[in-house]
């Protein structure tokens, strides 16, 4: 544990001397020079984070039985609020935490190598690498956080970093708006999560995760030795009303409906910052805040964990169908990074303790794996299509098989991935979900069942309009030409990795119980049949439908959108959801708030304190002229003064 424990430090000092360094002194250096630092300083980052996760995996040194333990590799106090509420910065090391680190250091180590090749020549390329840093570290900082409070500083450094990223064309008005737009809408979120924060923490009289995930006889401790278990608030207990404000905060970050407006926006930052965002940092930050917290939401707040399954049900199909008709590609894989995060969220809502209840839980940490590695490669090879068609739009795109080979054959293992055809990952960490929710709630079930048929419709429908489906009808102003080796490496990587991944027995025995760090019976994961093969029927269906379509430039996808033309535009235009907020915020927070409260406050505040002013300045005016310095005026007034008082004594 000493070795762990001198080298947990680094983890965050690296990449946050390297956002410095690069931050302050990037723009002296030669652009290849503040790349390369960068790549090779987080490249040792995640060395150590392997070394780490690896050894505690792997060791045994951290397990009793088969429960790992949760162990807390250095901790230093930061700032103290009174005897009990202490806020710290260390380092937890448990399974989740553990499982996170590989994630975050894999697909953050990728982008950078592949940002070495998008962002070649680009205006502010030791300005990228050093935002890459800083959300690399705040990412790391929230997944190893020893106690909520440090958990919500990294969580608004994300934040930062990802407005700083969305942003990094900021001469680009969309590109602006975009980041304004996900900064308020996710800044409206973390206000919902710190009150929840508070809530929670003001009863509990703790801020540390070890306290409060601490399990005895089925309740939380730091719950149950408070008051907060008995509290009602208009008829709602407190603790749900509390742990529903938290998830807010992660549905935020999460994009989940109606939250998710800002996501698709985002694409507007460079396409490696979408991998890094979409795939091993932003988005998956709500699942694990839920993760982290599961056992408060298992045991004390159920119901909340239901609101969220339902939450997350809805947000899939919902994302699922737009993306089904969308053009752009990099929207199309926002709008599945929705779906895809949602489906872990429902895993996280149908799941509780012990046996197959308990099965949700593993299935959506270990889909959180898998799609971090298979979405990243979507999105690089997606910024690779773009670099050689220097278009976002499909109509752009067509026949780039043999042009783009190997971006063809990754994008394609990426797809089957995403579309759970097996060997591959998607297709286990998927299945998992789909029995999770069987056996818990079965309209929740058929939901995602039925988004496993859109998803690999969706993937296919965008891989056949890229590869396949014939020339554009323009023409290729340039010839298309397969990305540089630092661009295509990491696509054969996280290709390598998304098959491995699915038939790989090391993540397939990790168990509810051991990630957790619980006394209950561990539940080993394996294919359930009697779900998986309808599942892989919905996804060949959705798959023969987008080959039908798609495969040969025909006009059968016009007349088909011929049919829906309503439905297809309602999706293609994202239901309006933007509109109406647009439409709700201008017509009815500002002009029927807002200015009534602006002429309210310019015309009766404002002309109140006016009045005031001058009646004070008449008051002065009329009174200073008794002031006037000549005795004789000061002699009048006295004389009088004394006549009129008299005259009142003899009256009186």
């Amino acid at each position: 544990m000493e070795q762990l424990a001198s080298l947990a430090p680094y983890v965050l000092i690296l990449p946050l001397c390297m956002f410095l360094i690069l931050g302050l002194f990037g723009k002296k250096m030669c652009p290849k020079v503040s790349g390369l630092l960068g790549t090779t300083v987080f490249g040792v980052v995640s060395v150590i984070c392997y070394y780490i996760a690896l050894k505690y995996f792997f060791s045994g040194e951290y397990q009793i039985g088969e429960t790992y333990q949760q162990v807390t590799l250095f901790n230093m106090e930061w700032l103290r609020m009174n005897e009990d509420l202490v806020i710290s910065i260390g380092f937890l090391l448990d399974p989740l935490s553990a499982i996170m680190l590989i994630v975050i250091s894999t697909v953050s180590l990728m982008v950078h190598i592949y940002s070495m090749g998008y962002m070649h020549g680009e205006g502010g390329f030791q300005r990228f690498y050093a935002i890459l840093s800083l959300f690399s570290f705040a990412m790391l900082g929230l997944v190893v956080a020893t106690n909520i409070f440090q958990m919500y500083i990294f969580w608004e450094l994300v934040g930062v970093s990802s407005f700083l990223l969305i942003s990094f064309y900021y001469f680009k008005h969309s590109a602006v708006r975009a980041a304004k737009k996900a900064f308020i809408v996710t800044r409206f979120a973390d206000m919902f999560f710190l009150i929840g924060i508070l809530i929670l923490s003001y009863y509990t009289r703790t801020f540390d995760f070890d306290k409060l995930t601490f399990i005895t006889d089925g309740h939380v401790d730091a719950i149950v030795n408070s008051d907060l278990r008995t509290m009602t608030f208009l008829g709602f207990p407190v603790i749900s009303i509390a742990m529903f404000l938290i998830f807010l905060g992660g549905a935020g970050k999460s994009a989940m409906f109606p939250l998710h407006i800002w996501l698709p926006d985002a694409m507007e930052g460079p396409t490696p910052a979408s991998a890094l965002i979409h795939a091993a940092t932003m988005v998956v930050a709500g699942v694990y805040l839920v993760a982290r917290l599961f056992p408060i939401y298992t045991f004390e707040a159920p119901h909340v964990l239901q609101i969220i399954s339902y939450i997350g049900a809805f947000t899939s199909i919902f994302a699922a169908i737009i993306a089904c008709a969308q053009t752009d590609i990099k929207r199309v894989l926002a709008f599945s990074t929705i779906s895809q995060i949602a489906y872990m969220m429902v895993a996280l809502g149908v799941s509780g303790y012990g046996g197959v209840n308990g099965l949700g839980y593993t299935a959506s940490m270990w889909h959180l794996f898998t799609h971090a590695m298979f979405k990243a490669l979507l999105f690089m090879a997606a910024g690779a299509i773009i670099h050689a068609v220097h278009s976002n739009e499909m109509d752009a795109m067509g026949n780039l098989r043999k042009k783009l080979p190997i971006t063809h054959i990754t994008f394609l293992i990426a797809c089957l991935a995403i579309a759970g055809i097996p060997p591959f990952s998607g297709f286990f960490s998927k299945d998992e979900i789909l029995v999770a929710a069987f056996e818990t709630n079965k309209w929740v079930f058929a939901v995602e069942y039925f988004v496993a048929g859109l998803t690999a419709f969706y993937m296919f429908r965008l891989y056949y309009r890229i590869f396949w489906f014939g020339d554009p009808e323009e023409g290729y102003e340039h010839e298309p030409h397969e990305a540089p080796l630092n661009m295509t490496f990491p696509l054969m990587f996280l290709a390598a990795v998304t098959v491995i991944t699915g038939i790989s027995w090391a993540f397939g025995k990790v168990s509810f119980t051991e990630l957790i760090s619980s006394d209950f019976t561990s539940y080993e994961i394996h294919t359930h049949w009697n779900i998986a093969l309808p599942s892989i029927g919905a996804g060949v269906i959705g798959i023969l439908i987008a080959t039908f379509l798609y495969l040969e430039k025909t006009g059968r996808p016009n007349k088909a959108v011929s049919y829906i033309k309503k439905p297809y535009l309602w999706a293609y235009n994202k239901f309006y959801i933007d509109e109406i907020y647009l439409f709700v915020t201008n017509n009815i927070i500002f002009q029927r708030i807002c200015q009534p409260i602006a002429w309210f406050d310019r015309h009766v505040i404002d002309g109140f304190m006016n009045l005031l002013s001058w009646v004070t300045n008449k008051t002065s005016q009329e009174t200073k002229e008794i002031q006037s310095g000549y005795v004789q005026q000061y002699a009048w007034v006295f004389i009088m003064g004394v006549i009129t008082i008299v005259l009142l004594s003899i009256n009186l």
